[in-house]
């Protein structure tokens, strides 16, 4: 849709709809839109292919935002939906949230029960898992170690992925944590997993896991 400089927009915050915490936010023109995705001053054509795909392939209103030390993609959000999210998106974020906090805790079982080595491993294994798979906004091994390791409670620039990716995600998880654990409990006690949730955001994504294909996969 647009690429923009700095000078030619505003940049704020506003309160996420369901969670505490705060959602950056650009306004252009009367326009308001949502942080998508952040990369390095070096990465503008992994910037501009994204903001492509999306505006190109997805038909979403986006622009790009060029700055000295970095890019930005922003996606456009409708005035009825600045303070309440759609149930869809809501959903979709929520399932996306709980799945890379799963990730993230076997991410950290493997590095403390079997070391760096075999988390540098596993690491590798799931940069294959988003390639192959194609997954929105994860396309190199720094965005992966950035979903393994940020605080994804608080981070502000998560993926938005449907269902089938979550589905994936966790299918492949399930997968790679059988080959480098030996067993599957590590899947046991999702409760615990997912506790820095709210008790309904997590009570939808165990109700939602429970009535998927993977229901018997993950306990």
């Amino acid at each position: 849709m647009f690429i923009l400089k700095r000078q030619d927009v505003e940049i704020s915050t506003m309160p996420h709809p369901k969670r505490d915490q705060q959602v950056p936010v650009l306004y252009y023109q009367g326009q308001t839109f949502r942080l998508i995705s952040v990369f390095k001053a070096t990465q503008e054509e992994e910037a501009k292919a994204l903001w492509r795909d999306l505006t190109d392939h997805r038909g979403k209103a986006c622009v790009l935002l060029e700055e000295p030390e970095r890019y930005s993609v922003w996606g456009k959000i409708r005035a009825e939906t600045q303070t309440s999210d759609t149930s869809d998106h809501n959903r979709a974020a929520i399932l996306t949230l709980a799945s890379i906090l799963i990730l993230q805790a076997v991410y950290i079982d493997i590095e403390d029960l079997l070391g760096t080595r075999q988390a540098t491993s596993f690491e590798k294994g799931m940069v294959e898992v988003f390639k192959k798979s194609k997954f929105p906004l994860v396309s190199s091994p720094e965005a992966v170690k950035y979903l393994l390791t940020t605080n994804a409670m608080e981070a502000g620039n998560l993926p938005s992925w449907q269902e089938n990716h979550v589905l994936t995600l966790l299918s492949e998880l399930h997968r790679l944590g059988k080959e480098f654990f030996g067993n599957t409990n590590f899947t046991l006690s999702l409760d615990d997993r997912l506790q820095d949730m709210s008790e309904a955001e997590r009570s939808l994504f165990l109700g939602w896991l429970k009535e998927s294909s993977l229901s018997k996969l993950w306990h």
